[in-house]
């Protein structure tokens, strides 16, 4: 292999036929403005080559379908390594994938504790084992010396490990003395002997046959060469088999240790009895010992725990009830007890506020007040033992779950299912508590925690519990390298700044930098040697403070002998690269250029650099010279959130001030996203009349200045459409004013085609055979699927006469491949068209293609997206003060410069202050710290991610958090505005300067 990659004449996109290299065994990064090419230098060109020559590699059935799939515009590709690609997207919705699934540590977690777990009954937790013969030597032994002892087994039909039951030794124990009956005459009459079964007739004949003479029962011992011998046996009671007579000492350990495994191997236990010395009360002592695994307390036999067990995607291990998803469609207590700040007296039961229903409330208040509950506390307030009552009940007052299954005997009656229907949802389930396990996986632990328990602690809490879990001789020779495994991947998880996650996190709720992040670890956890690594974005969603931890990360990686290639724009992982390739030197058609490469050094000095200058600090994002004015005594300017809890939110107050860029900020899982997604936007939806999100009333306990905003949007990075019809133009409603314009056309009037004829979302002009999508999807079984472009429009969505009406010359089809900076050109004098796609240029998105599927914008770029629809509506407004009247929004971002060069982040500034100039409030989640120093008021949360989070370490202006000792936050700001020499001043709005 060469010391390098060797790319020829790449054209793909809007690549313009560069020639580049990247080092092998280097960090290398790939820069520039969005859109300028660097995903589709780094993964439609180099990764899918790469791909494409594994799946060269595979068997004749899946290279059939290689002439079909699309090959990277590229001359020459030389020196390609085998390529692992680690995208930012979080594909995952399997409901039951989680954090330790994802990255195998689930899997090594279920073969240590099948081998080296303690197995607790779950009746009585008593310790389940097996009596091994060293450990029955060593018990015996530590008897003392001299004593002696009868070793037995009882006689059994079948050569089995009987279970715990009426005959047993142990019951025998408890069983009190029989009262004699009235007819003992008789039956003393009667030979004992004539009590033997068929069964045991057979057994004590084998046993004859196999050496054994002597039967012990009452401390007697009996000859059984004769059935006469038998005569003075009651085989209604217990009966053993005498092995050995032995004497304590260490010269008979091979005596008693052979006296178990007879008693193993003919009836699975074995008995010592303690025969007492002259003189002392005759009162039998017995050890018992089982080859069974069985609780040493009730002697309830177990199967040996193995892996399966504590999987819940198996049915052997899964939790019966919930069938491993840990929960259950049942009445949901969030919807029955829908504000937990209400007492019992103010209606906290819902249903029971009801009329028909009041003589349960009633009923509840009489018991309560028997029982000791308190009617004028908050629900949230009462304690476990007092809302346990008035959920399960007791005597006669049935409680809610009583109330329920009441109901549930007159769901025939159409409004009781009605009734019922409102206060079902998704619930815990009752039996496994959400751990998805069954009874028996649940009771095997090591060193106090079960599975589940362990699986629900945090990454860092797991790293110091396993990290100070120590084994035994034996369990380390037997599962030492298991727990090195799970400590290593563990490590790595920390390191990469997750330390916040639990395992037991459903992978479907990670952010997609988060997805990515545990996608390195696991590769780096592979111990891969010589391969290529594509990251994309990396540092997405990560505090400045762990970017560290990234690089180091990326460092190891590669010096385990592995190419890294990353596409980012973060200005510390741009600065830690051994080789930096920057294009550009814009978007779309006026970017795909090869700008410079070479050390981080070497671009800084190149003129032509666009991210050198901004490395080198030729070119910055200024620190505002002035802030919006913020009135803390004027209770109008502000919003404020009392008793926020979710998550690990600890019930904070929170204050937003209104018409100003504010910033929630806080190192990764410190609860800025539940904070705000889950908490804010709720509450405000649902005031506002938003009623699809739920009642959020348990979310928090007061919310004022709600009544000041006309509307909350939350601008998020989801997917603006999930099918290939969905783009930019229909998204922002340009394309209804196209399509209007194609209509008015002569040619088009001459036909009757109507504007709909030019839409590939209803039948009419699109294309018949892929329904305007453009594409058809070749299943291709156990790889993945593959898209080709439609044979029957080649990929244009549209009939052959649709295509056939032009304006200026271009068909609808051309214009749907324009950028938008060429169609602003183009439809220069339609104002309806030109308004709404100049704010796609102005916040840096001039070079998406009208056309572009949706599937294929990143989420930075459908944030964006959704951005300038909200732009294009306050420009369309009247006077200034009017839109300020009619545009009181508040806007909620989260991390808006995902995928953004310096160069953008300073474009989307200017977006957010025409926002705030038309009279709305911005909220914005962000790390990026050029954002963070623009800020109006910041709210920095933490101090830590997890449990160490979810409270407010400093709020204020970027300059008063940089005082705060405990912020993360404040530390880095303060480095960033001592570098511009900055100290900000306020002043009035209207001297505002972003």
């Amino acid at each position: 292999m060469t010391d390098q990659i060797v790319i020829r004449g790449a054209r793909t996109h809007n690549l313009k036929n560069i020639d580049c290299t990247i080092p092998h065994g280097q960090l290398t990064v790939v820069t520039g403005v969005s859109g300028s090419g660097k995903s589709s230098l780094a993964f439609d060109t180099v990764y899918a080559e790469g791909q494409r020559r594994y799946v060269e590699s595979l068997s004749a059935y899946a290279r059939q379908f290689l002439e079909r799939m699309e090959k990277p515009d590229v001359d020459f590709i030389d020196g390609l390594a085998p390529a692992v690609a680690i995208k930012q997207k979080n594909t995952t919705r399997n409901p039951r994938s989680t954090v330790a699934t994802a990255t195998e540590i689930y899997d090594y977690l279920r073969l240590l504790y099948a081998r080296c777990g303690t197995v607790h009954c779950i009746v009585c937790d008593g310790i389940v084992k097996r009596d091994s013969v060293d450990e029955i030597a060593a018990a015996v032994l530590a008897l003392g010396e001299g004593t002696r002892l009868y070793a037995l087994f009882p006689v059994t039909p079948a050569q089995q490990a009987p279970e715990a039951g009426p005959e047993s030794p142990a019951a025998e124990e408890a069983k009190p003395p029989k009262r004699p009956r009235k007819t003992a005459k008789k039956a003393a009459a009667a030979p004992a002997a004539s009590t033997l079964t068929e069964s045991l007739k057979e057994r004590l004949a084998e046993l004859r046959k196999r050496g054994f003479n002597r039967l012990y029962q009452g401390g007697n011992i009996y000859e059984f060469s004769t059935p006469e011998s038998l005569l003075e046996i009651d085989f209604t009671l217990p009966v053993f088999v005498l092995i050995d007579r032995l004497v304590v000492s260490p010269e008979n350990r091979a005596r008693i240790v052979d006296a178990a495994e007879i008693g193993y191997r003919e009836a699975g236990e074995i008995l010592y009895e303690i025969v007492p010395r002259e003189g002392e009360k005759p009162e039998r002592e017995r050890l018992r010992f089982s080859g069974a695994f069985e609780c040493k307390t009730c002697h309830r036999v177990y199967r040996e725990p193995e892996p399966r067990l504590f999987s819940f995607n198996n049915p052997f291990g899964a939790c019966p009830r919930c069938q491993g998803f840990g929960n259950t469609i049942d009445f949901d207590l969030a919807l029955i007890i829908p504000d937990s700040a209400k007492t019992l007296t103010a209606g906290a039961i819902d249903p029971w506020n009801r009329p028909k229903y009041r003589p349960w409330y009633a009923d509840m208040r009489r018991a309560a007040q028997a029982q000791g509950v308190p009617l004028d506390v908050p629900w949230r307030e009462l304690s476990e033992e007092h809302q346990s009552f008035i959920l399960n009940g007791q005597g006669s007052f049935a409680g809610v779950r009583g109330f329920f299954e009441q109901m549930e005997r007159k769901k025939y009656k159409l409004h009781v299912r009605v009734m019922l229907s409102k206060y079902r949802g998704y619930a815990v389930c009752p039996e496994c508590k959400g751990q998805r396990l069954r009874a028996e996986a649940r009771a095997v632990r090591i060193s106090g925690k079960n599975i589940c328990e362990a699986s629900a602690l945090t990454i860092r809490n797991a790293n110091e519990f396993f990290g100070a879990l120590t084994l035994t001789a034996m369990q380390q020779e037997i599962a030492g390298s298991i727990l090195d495994e799970v400590r290593q991947r563990l490590h790595f998880l920390d390191a990469v700044g997750l330390d916040y996650l639990t395992l037991d996190r459903l992978a479907s709720t990670l952010s997609g930098g988060e997805a990515q992040r545990i996608q390195l670890a696991t590769s780096l956890g592979s111990r891969l040697v010589g391969a290529l690594y594509v990251l994309d974005e990396p540092s997405i969603g990560l505090h400045t403070r762990d970017t560290a931890k990234l690089i180091r990360i990326l460092e190891n990686l590669r010096d385990l002998g592995n190419t890294i290639l990353v596409v980012e724009h973060d200005p510390d992982v741009i600065r830690a690269a051994d080789y930096l390739i920057d294009l550009g030197p814009g978007a779309g058609e006026f970017g795909g250029k090869l700008l410079a490469a070479g050390t981080v050094q070497q671009v800084e000095a190149n003129t032509s650099s666009l991210t050198g200058k901004y490395l080198s600090g030729t070119v910055t994002i200024p620190v505002p010279r002035f802030r919006r004015e913020i009135d803390v005594d004027n209770k109008r300017q502000w919003l404020r959130l009392e008793g926020a809890r979710a998550n690990n939110l600890k019930g904070i107050d929170v204050q937003i001030p209104l018409q100003v860029l504010t910033c929630i900020t806080g190192v990764s899982g410190s609860g800025k996203s539940t904070l705000v997604h889950e908490v804010l936007y709720k509450v405000l939806a649902y005031h506002l009349g938003k009623t699809e999100t739920g009642d959020p009333s348990h979310l928090y306990r007061a919310v004022h200045g709600a009544e000041r905003l006309n509307d909350i949007v939350l601008v998020d990075q989801t997917p603006i459409g999930r099918t290939p019809r969905s783009n930019p133009v229909t998204y922002i409603k340009a394309f209804d004013a196209i399509r209007e314009l194609f209509a008015s056309q002569p040619e088009a009037q001459r036909r009757g085609y109507s504007a709909g004829y030019f839409s590939f979302n209803v039948p009419g002009g699109r294309c018949d055979v892929c329904e305007g999508d453009g594409t058809v999807t070749v299943e291709m079984q156990f790889l993945a699927d593959v898209e080709l472009p439609c044979e029957e429009c080649s990929g244009s969505r549209y009939k052959a006469s649709v295509l056939e009406i032009k304006y200026k010359g271009k068909s609808i089809h051309d214009v749907l491949g324009m950028t938008v900076k060429e169609a602003l050109r183009f439809f220069a004098g339609h104002p309806k068209i030109v308004d709404k796609l100049a704010v796609l240029e102005e916040i840096g998105l001039g070079y998406l293609r009208l056309g572009q599927s949706a599937t294929t914008l990143s989420g930075g770029e459908a944030q964006r997206v959704k951005l300038a629809l909200h732009l294009a509506s306050v420009r369309s407004s009247g006077s200034s003060e009017a839109r300020k009247a009619a545009n009181r929004i508040l806007y909620i971002l989260d991390e808006p410069t995902t995928g953004l060069h310096f160069e953008d982040v300073s474009k989307l500034l200017m977006a957010f202050k025409k926002l705030i100039d038309g009279g709305a409030s911005l909220v914005v989640i962000e790390h990026n710290l050029d954002i963070i120093k623009s800020a109006d008021w910041i709210i920095d949360l933490g101090p830590e991610g997890g449990t160490g989070g979810g409270q407010i370490v400093a709020t204020g202006t970027p300059e008063e958090i940089t005082r705060h000792e405990l912020s993360h936050t404040g530390y880095w700001l303060a480095r960033v505005l001592a570098s511009h020499g900055h100290a900000a001043s306020k002043t009035p709005e209207k001297e505002v300067v972003v």
